[in-house]
């Protein structure tokens, strides 16, 4: 059986690098992309539908029917932003949709883009890791079919993507030329967009034994 994914965020490094590997998997029959603005692509497997509200879905749950997988790369720094705010955008968008697509899908898999430092017991001096914490636990506690929180540390882009966060941008200008040397060193705490894309689409067809993956854990599902 070929595979029917949604992907949100793919306007990002991380939701790019998914797409990506998403069009070139023989696995995959077709991907929906829901942005707020237009990644200007096209593909035989591929739709876009550009939606600025992604707190009211009513007007496209009719084109969100019939999908196998969510790969949930659509997220915000909280740098400057208020608990509340970050809050609204993290956690009650990201219920909002995975709720939305579970009543359309209930057979659905559902990858959920957290990061490295999020806490699932919700008590960490960092605001984000506590928010993001419990995104994560609330995704858990829905009946889908497989859920799985990717939890990613450093993020290699590769074929040309470039972060959002100019930050990120600048920190692998710098690294970069020592690469070679860091994964030399580090090979099991450094990953990519492409192994990020490919662990996604194996954690649908194989599945993995555990929930929550690190960066080790997402290289070994890519290679499965």
């Amino acid at each position: 059986m070929k595979l029917k994914v949604v992907i949100t965020g793919a306007t990002g490094m991380v939701g790019k690098g998914v797409l990506f590997e998403c069009l070139e998997s023989e696995a995959i029959d077709s991907v929906l992309l829901i942005n707020r603005r237009s990644i200007d692509m096209r593909h035989d497997k591929l739709k876009e539908i550009v939606h600025q509200d992604f707190y009211d879905l009513s007007s496209i749950e009719d084109q969100l029917k019939g999908f196998d997988a969510c790969f949930f790369c659509l997220g915000v720094s909280a740098y400057r932003l208020s608990e509340e705010q970050y809050t609204k955008i993290t956690y009650d968008l990201t219920l909002h949709f995975a709720n939305t697509l579970l009543k359309l899908n209930p057979e659905l898999t559902f990858c959920y883009v957290s990061g490295q430092g999020t806490d699932s017991t919700e008590k960490s001096r960092m605001m984000w890791a506590n928010v993001k914490g419990k995104t994560e636990n609330a995704i858990i506690a829905l009946p889908f079919k497989k859920v799985y929180m990717f939890r990613p540390g450093f993020i290699q882009p590769m074929r040309g993507i470039k972060s959002s966060t100019k930050m990120y941008n600048t920190l692998y200008t710098i690294i970069k030329p020592f690469m070679p040397l860091l994964k030399l060193l580090f090979p099991k705490s450094i990953t990519n967009t492409d192994r990020v894309g490919k662990a996604m689409i194996n954690s649908v067809i194989v599945g993995y034994d555990k929930i929550h993956l690190d960066n080790k854990d997402i290289n070994q599902l890519a290679e499965s």
